[in-house]
């Protein structure tokens, strides 16, 4: 059965507020209404089905963000297909392996990243965004309606994730996930059609799609595309156009902060910046607060939202280091090792429940089958929980790292330095950094002879992982601590830092 009330958003603000502006490209200085934004919508899912493309498929972007790949993925959802928003930092053999996971049968790409989609082994049909151009302003005057096939359930968009075995994971995202995580997010922020926001976190990450751009477009709000993050132009744009909330991680607004624009800038509009992916440390909640704009900090995860926690702005500095609170709709457990609950105030893992979870990974039912425990995602993470139910991340369950707001696993890092000649055992730990949160240090054991330096294996990371990935540090040892088992102990090497 088709649930139109609650996934055709635009059906519904095309009627009820048509002339309301629902995009603006900053770029290119243009406005879309929601009507508008309807219109082009409809005629672009015309045109998707005339290529073949039909329910089920998965077409892939590879671009910077770009208002063109909203109108795709609402285009998308009318026929029941997938959109695979693909990291454009990846490297040719990292792009290949998403490609190939998600079996994409069409590519849009950016004129920017054209080297990188020539690179590409996998077999696809590519097309230059400047093809949707032509539907776009064809789009003015075409009142046909494409019929909403999309149901509840429907897979809409398929984000991948950096994997702990060093192969990343399609996360599965529904009208579903994409509905409940836009209700948690509007009651916990309450937003309304008024708001104004600037997007400028990747639409390969589900920051850069479900912090708030699918939330703001739910709820017949505003939104603000800029294709990167550029901090005196985001200062510019929140003046210019009286944004009222935005999103951003630490490092963003530590840049801004520094900006010498900042203390210069009229930023009376923002209610509150929403501030993810790491702790902001104290000092820059200070700073902004003394700018008058208050900072909210939240928590989750591209497999569950991700707007999962929320902090008060009220409690930005007395509660420090709290993700805050769960939001509406999300169910919470805290276990230990023996999978029993644990007491308030002792450590465990965060276990997550609700609507806004997802039910699997893409094609991958043994990583599903490891991420949940009777019925609840297991998160990975390792939190406590206070008196008054203000939840504290205290570590990691998993190895990942966070480096300017991007997951980094250390097992992807560490099966491609492997891979060198040289190297003979590598172990890769997340290091804390004043400028990115936290960078990789590489650990290394070399064969003998050996004459490779840290400048070559940098050189050598290069050709096979993203920039974020590659460790900003190396040490070369004699031989890696080990356990009875052979394993490398990984702690032995914290306590050296």
């Amino acid at each position: 059965m088709s649930l139109d009330l609650n996934c055709d958003w635009l059906k519904h603000w095309s009627i009820n507020s048509p002339d309301k502006i629902a995009l603006k490209d900053v770029v290119h200085h243009k406005a879309y209404s929601y009507r508008f934004f309807y219109q082009i919508v409809n005629r672009m899912a015309f045109a998707l089905q005339e290529k073949g493309i039909g329910p089920g498929d998965r077409v892939a972007v590879i671009a910077h963000n770009r208002i063109e790949t909203l109108f795709l993925f609402f285009a998308l959802q009318r026929l029941t297909a997938i959109l695979v928003p693909v990291n454009y930092r990846l490297s040719a053999p990292e792009a290949d392996f998403v490609m190939t996971d998600c079996q994409a049968k069409w590519l849009y790409y950016d004129p920017d990243f054209s080297q990188l989609v020539q690179n590409l082994k996998v077999s696809v049909q590519a097309s230059p965004f400047a093809e949707l151009s032509p539907l776009i302003e064809e789009s003015r005057n075409f009142f046909e309606q494409y019929p909403y096939q999309g149901e509840f359930s429907s897979p809409c968009m398929i984000l991948y994730t950096s994997g702990t075995t060093g192969f990343p994971k399609g996360v599965v995202i529904t009208s579903k996930i994409l509905f409940w995580n836009s209700i948690n997010t509007s009651m916990s922020l309450n937003l309304t059609c008024d708001d104004i926001t600037i997007n400028f976190s990747p639409f390969f990450h589900t920051g850069g799609w479900n912090v708030l751009l699918t939330p703001f477009i739910h709820r017949g709000a505003t939104v603000l595309i800029l294709p990167k993050f550029e901090g005196d132009k985001v200062l510019e744009l929140c003046e210019q156009e009286k944004v009222t909330v935005f999103f951003g991680v630490p490092t963003t607004l530590s840049m801004m902060a520094r900006s010498e624009k900042f203390w210069n800038t009229d930023l009376s509009s923002v209610r509150f910046a929403i501030v993810g992916g790491e702790p902001m440390a104290l000092n820059m909640i200070q700073t902004w607060h003394k700018k008058g704009v208050f900072i909210r900090q939240g928590f989750g995860l591209t497999e569950c939202g991700p707007n999962c926690f929320s902090l008060s702005e009220k409690d930005a500095e007395s509660k420090i280091g709290s993700i805050g609170r769960p939001n509406f709709y999300v169910e919470t457990r805290i276990i230990d090792d023996e999978n029993n609950d644990v007491k308030k105030g002792e450590i465990g893992e965060l276990l997550l429940r609700g609507p806004m979870c997802m039910t699997e990974y893409w094609q991958n039912p043994e990583a599903t089958h490891q991420s949940f425990f009777e019925g609840w995602l297991r998160t990975g993470d390792l939190v406590k929980q206070d008196e008054e139910n203000y939840f504290y991340v205290v570590g990691r369950k998993k190895e990942m790292y966070i480096s300017g707001g991007e997951n980094v696993y250390p097992a992807e890092i560490e099966k491609v330095i492997s891979r060198h000649p040289e190297i003979a055992e590598v172990a890769v730990l997340g290091v804390n950094d004043p400028q990115w949160g936290e960078v990789g240090k590489a650990f290394v054991v070399t064969k003998k002879p050996s004459q490779v330096t840290s400048d070559d294996l940098m050189e050598f990371c290069l050709s096979h992982l993203a920039r974020y990935k590659i460790p900003k540090k190396f040490e070369f040892l004699d031989e890696l601590p080990k356990g009875d088992s052979g394993k490398i102990l990984k702690k032995q090497l914290e306590q050296s830092l």
